[in-house]
């Protein structure tokens, strides 16, 4: 699957986007990701929002489609 980073995700994770692992949930990919990236994505996956192929995620732990597309969308500053 595809995870795309925006905004200060983007700058945690040191890229704009990567392949991760199939299979599993959210609370998951978000547990590897975290272990793949350190404290600081961490921390910006603590308060961001996910869509899955383009909808918003209400359930962490529903399986995720194979070859999904995961945004990781943190906290947005503005209006």
């Amino acid at each position: 699957m595809t995870v795309r980073y925006f905004a200060g995700a983007r700058a945690a994770a040191c890229r704009p986007e990567e392949t991760a692992p199939g299979g599993g949930c959210l609370d998951e990919l978000v547990v590897g990701l975290a272990e793949r990236h350190g404290e600081r994505l961490a921390a910006v996956l603590r308060v961001a929002s996910f869509l899955v192929d383009g909808v918003n995620c209400h359930d962490r732990r529903a399986p995720l489609p194979a070859g999904a597309t995961i945004d990781v969308l943190p906290p947005f500053a503005g209006g």
